[in-house]
């Protein structure tokens, strides 16, 4: 009997053995994360190499192969992937002479405008911009913004709208004393604020990004950076695509080259 049990355990071992982690070619993970996203890889292939078989590894995927077979069948796996390769930090008021400008054009029109941020990020660009025509005097129903990204996780705690120091750093204390409550650690964005903001889960390259509205003002800034040439040229003409004005130039960051 207790041979049999030892048997059983052995054929385990011996299975275990017999499974082989392929982690050496990433190549397919990036055109898939390419062709899902727009995001490419090509000058960082080691650094994908590594997170992508981090990610693996924790949780229990033998190789590159089976990761691509079961995002096929797993929204959830594959949302994962996309928020583990897309954190990216910011703060607000970053490059302000933009958002000086923006202010500026929404003083000047006779209407109630909006205004689309992609990517949103964790919300710091989309609050930030909601704090400056605040402090411009522009009223709150003169105004609205749609932030949008393909990061779950990022857009889960722009929701939240609670911020570390290092986030709020441009900001001066008379605007933080305005618009934030302060609590340990944390700086919590008061509702007056929140409440200008839509947040919205959602991929550029998906065909049902048409379905998303048009825009008087489109702020997309470090996006590109992360794509190559021709999707950059295709990511360019779908947004121009959503403009209200087809003469109003989008908000471009500095380093969105084409």
């Amino acid at each position: 009997m207790f041979s049999f049990f030892r048997n059983k355990k052995q054929v385990a071992d011996t299975a275990q053995q017999n499974i082989i982690q392929d982690y050496r070619d990433v190549t397919p993970v990036a055109e898939f994360f390419k062709n899902e996203t727009g995001v490419t890889f090509d000058k960082q292939v080691s650094i994908l190499q590594n997170k992508v078989t981090t990610f693996c590894k924790h949780r229990e995927i033998d190789s590159f192969t089976e990761l691509l077979k079961k995002m096929e069948h797993e929204r959830e796996l594959k949302q994962e992937l996309i928020d583990y390769l897309t954190t990216n930090e910011t703060f607000f008021y970053r490059e302000f002479k933009q958002i000086e400008e923006l202010v500026k054009l929404v003083k000047d029109a006779d209407r109630e405008v909006a205004v689309l941020c992609a990517p949103s990020a964790t919300g710091e660009e989309p609050y930030g911009i909601t704090i400056a025509l605040l402090e411009a005097g522009v009223a709150p129903n003169k105004f609205h913004i749609t932030g949008i990204d393909i990061n779950l996780d990022a857009t889960s705690r722009a929701k939240k709208a609670l911020y570390r120091e290092r986030n709020v750093r441009n900001l001066s204390e008379g605007v933080i004393e305005r618009y934030f409550t302060k609590s340990d650690l944390l700086y919590a964005l008061r509702e007056s604020v929140k409440s200008q903001v839509t947040f919205r889960v959602i991929n550029l390259f998906d065909p049902s990004f048409k379905n998303i509205g048009k825009f008087d003002f489109i702020f997309s800034r470090n996006m590109l950076i992360y794509f190559d040439k021709e999707t950059k040229l295709r990511a360019k003409e779908i947004l121009e695509s959503i403009r209200k004005n087809p003469n109003q130039e989008i908000f471009f960051g500095h380093a969105d080259l084409f």
